[in-house]
């Protein structure tokens, strides 16, 4: 099986994960896909293949030297994101594209336009997988799983190539940032790891935000609103209040690189109660602490304009930097840059504006920056990779693995 091949067939699976459940794996056909994965592992000849009850897939490739080496890990996560649907995905292959606007779906009228995303135009004369416009694609982040399963076949064709023990990692819910929580990563047994979770062609990544979440509940006093007269206190307009109070220029909208924000994710409510739910993000850790506290500030202000009790926060830390983790251990990044640069992919260290498993792992004791899938466009329908860019992330884990061996 080719890793197109392989690709194709895996976002065949339904693996949209769910944060309403609070199960693990988060919806059953993760499970199912785990299973199938374990399956064609004990298949291509992999070692210490488990899988757990909560949809945790590992497995080993030995090494094929007695020299002592370290145990690297390469880790991608099996679901697909909530905001779209992940079922009956119906790829197609644009091959070698040629800048123009590409039809996903005639009868709706849904076009990848490189006018709306100029980034088409960097793979001119590359063959494209699409969606059809009814789905997101999937190469979030089946694309790493297939990448680490073709890489691991490769390297057992060739045993040429030295390298020490190798882990595979396949995780659920990743993408409602459970992904890291039931990750054993004792068992997993790596000095460090990589996350195959990246986008763009030659994506290293080392940081991301530290990141929280704020539920604000508004009690409102409703009565009709004829006499309502210095009695009502509707919930809705205290919620719009608050809302205002932080900076309108301080989310995602509006900020780029390391620049933090609140953003507003939910908003549910009628006079009697409301709710909103913020995400908090910044790379700097005293930005981050300090956004939390302002939060905390604007409830305490609102409880003492309209009454004590009428706001109450939930807030509660989701993941921090891992480049306080990751400094130490410079070593892997560097062998990540080499590899990159090997196999004839120009390495863009950037930080993620968002987060990953790799996060976590590194706060759990395993060092795990973050490197390029290939995939651009995430979580919607104008979702797609292309292929080359596919092949190069293989080849970047295969030089990876050599490097460890040989330097």
């Amino acid at each position: 099986m080719t890793l197109v091949d392989r690709f194709l067939k895996y976002v065949s699976f339904d693996t949209q994960s769910d944060e309403l459940t609070r199960l693990t794996p988060s919806t059953p056909g993760q499970m199912v896909f785990a299973k199938y994965l374990k399956e064609e592992l004990l298949s291509l000849g992999l070692e210490e293949v488990e899988l757990d009850e909560n949809g945790y897939l590992f497995a080993t490739l030995p090494a094929n030297t007695d020299k002592p080496l370290p145990v690297i890990g390469f880790i991608s996560h099996m679901d697909t994101s909530p905001d779209m649907s992940g079922k009956h995905v119906s790829p197609r292959i644009v091959k070698a594209y040629d800048g123009s606007d590409i039809e996903l779906c005639t009868e709706e009228n849904i076009t990848l336009s490189p006018l709306q995303f100029p980034e088409l135009l960097d793979h001119k004369g590359e063959d494209l997988i699409v969606t059809n416009g009814k789905t997101l694609l999937g190469a979030d982040d089946k694309a790493g799983l297939a990448e680490i399963v073709s890489a691991m076949v490769y390297l057992k064709e060739h045993p040429e190539i030295k390298h020490g023990k190798i882990r595979v990692g396949f995780n659920p819910d990743e993408e409602i940032g459970e992904g890291a929580h039931k990750f054993d990563v004792k068992k997993f047994g790596c000095d460090w790891a990589y996350t195959m979770d990246g986008g763009e062609v030659g994506e290293l990544e080392y940081e991301n935000f530290n990141a929280a979440v704020a539920k604000i509940t508004f009690k409102g006093r409703n009565v009709h609103p004829g006499y309502a007269k210095h009695k009502m206190i509707n919930s809705i307009r205290v919620a719009n209040r608050f809302c205002a109070m932080l900076p309108s220029h301080e989310t995602p909208e509006h900020t780029e690189g390391y620049e933090g924000f609140y953003h507003l994710i939910a908003f549910n409510g009628n006079v009697e109660e409301t709710t909103v739910s913020y995400i908090i993000r910044d790379h700097d850790r005293a930005h981050f602490e300090s956004r939390k506290k302002e939060v905390e500030h604007l409830v305490h202000k609102v409880n003492a304009e309209y009454g004590l009790g009428i706001a109450t926060l939930e807030l509660r830390d989701q993941y921090y930097n891992m480049r306080e983790k990751i400094e130490p251990v410079m070593h892997i990044i560097d062998i990540a840059f080499a590899a990159m640069e090997a196999v004839g992919v120009k390495p863009s260290v950037k930080p993620i504006r968002g987060g990953t498993d790799g996060a976590q792992l590194s706060f759990k004791g395993l060092p795990c920056p973050n490197i390029f899938a290939g995939g651009l466009n995430f979580h919607g329908r104008y979702e797609f990779v292309p292929i080359q860019s596919m092949e190069k992330a293989m080849k970047v884990i295969v030089k990876i693995a050599e490097l460890v061996a040989t330097k």
